[in-house]
């Protein structure tokens, strides 16, 4: 069997004429940078970001060299596409993919649907992936010790506090 090519992806972005997907990308470690491009057929202002976005990803032909780009980014690429195509600058557009983007605390997502919430924890999940302190960081300390100081009165809860009552 021979060896398997593997391609270091560097920068991923759009063109909207014509209407393609760029990835900068390395092939095995080696230093020359290539560009790969990737045209954007059968796409409107009324596609699917999101399946459009995994179609590609899945692409036998581009598989490979999509390893390390994220769905949520081409999803995100796509989706300034999207607005080009329906008039809008690429500020609002992506003004509008910020948004769609952001958790709001307040949100109670007891009330959402199912494809909502799905969402919402692939947004946290990335979010969390990207603040995460990993052992290879140069930055990364095991095993740290807070100490919190205890000058001023603990306040207690209502609920920490031992009662009378039988529940």
């Amino acid at each position: 069997a021979g060896a398997v090519m593997t391609y270091v992806a560097k920068k991923c972005g759009i063109c909207f004429r014509p209407p393609s997907i760029i990835l900068i990308y390395q092939e095995d470690h080696k230093d020359k940078t290539r560009q790969r491009i990737m045209p954007v057929r059968n796409f409107s202002e009324f596609s699917d970001c999101g399946l459009a976005a995994e179609q590609l990803k899945n692409n036998p032909r581009h598989k490979a060299y999509l390893e390390g780009v994220s769905l949520r980014q081409l999803k995100k690429l796509y989706s300034l596409l999207k607005g080009h195509l329906g008039g809008e600058s690429l500020a609002e557009s992506l003004e509008k993919f910020r948004q769609e983007e952001t958790i709001d605390p307040e949100e109670d997502m007891n009330k959402l649907d199912d494809k909502e919430l799905a969402k919402r924890k692939s947004i946290m999940d990335e979010l969390f992936e990207k603040n995460r302190k990993k052992k290879d960081d140069p930055d990364f300390i095991y095993d740290i010790e807070v100490e919190f100081p205890q000058d001023e009165q603990l306040e207690s809860c209502g609920w920490d506090v031992e009662s009378g009552e039988e529940l």
